[in-house]
C-alpha cells in the first residue's frame, strides 16, 4: 500500500525537524504505541497495541532513521512482529519545507503486512495503513502546534499566552 499527501506546520523547519526525531513525540504520535526507546542516531524500539479488523496484535519492533539531509528530509523505516498474528513493515519518506513563517511537511508512505493481517483482504489492510499515517502525521502537527481546538487541550498544559502552542514547541521554545 503506497500513499502520499502533505500539510502545513505552523513551526519553523528546525522545529518540526527536532520533533520527528524526537522519541518522546513518536511515541506520542504513534496510534497503540506502548513503549518508545532509542535515539534517531542508533534506532528506535517500540512496542505498537492495535487491532486490525478481528486481529489484535502487540507489535515489537525497530524504527531506522535513514537517509538524513538535515533539515530538508529523511526517511522512517520500521518492522514489527505480532506473533501468530503476523508482520508489519513500512516507510515513510518526509520532505520538509520552510513556506512563510511555517514548514509545509509532504510525505510518502509504503506500508505491507503479512500472515494473518495479511488474510484481512486489501480494502481492510489500505484502509488501517491510511488511517494510521493520518493519524501519525495529525498528532505530530498538534504536538509541535496544539490541538486545532484549543479546548481539547489538557488543561495543566494551557497557560494564558500559549494556548496553542504544543507541548513540543513549547519546549523548544
Amino acid at each position: 500500500m503506497q500513499m502520499s499527501d502533505s500539510r502545513e506546520v505552523a513551526a519553523p523547519r528546525e522545529v518540526v525537524w527536532a520533533a520527528i526525531l524526537n522519541p518522546d513525540v513518536l511515541k506520542e504520535c504513534v496510534p497503540g504505541c506502548t513503549e518508545m526507546t532509542g535515539n534517531a542516531e542508533d534506532g528506535f524500539e517500540a512496542t505498537v497495541v492495535q487491532k486490525v479488523g478481528p486481529v489484535k496484535a502487540t507489535f515489537k519492533g525497530q524504527v531506522n532513521v535513514s537517509e538524513r539531509d538535515e533539515p530538508n528530509s529523511l526517511k522512517l523505516s520500521g518492522e514489527g512482529k505480532g506473533g501468530a498474528a503476523g508482520f508489519a513493515k513500512g516507510s515513510a519518506t518526509v520532505h520538509l519545507e520552510e513556506n512563510g513563517e511555517g514548514t509545509l511537511l509532504k510525505y510518502d508512505v509504503d506500508a505491507n503486512v503479512g500472515g494473518k493481517l495479511a488474510q484481512l483482504g486489501s480494502r481492510v489492510i489500505d484502509g488501517f495503513a491510511k488511517k494510521m499515517a493520518d493519524q501519525f502525521f495529525t498528532r505530530l502537527q498538534e504536538a509541535i502546534e496544539g490541538p486545532a481546538d484549543p479546548e481539547e487541550a489538557p488543561e495543566a498544559e494551557q497557560t494564558p499566552g500559549d494556548k496553542k502552542k504544543g507541548w513540543f514547541k513549547r519546549l523548544v521554545s
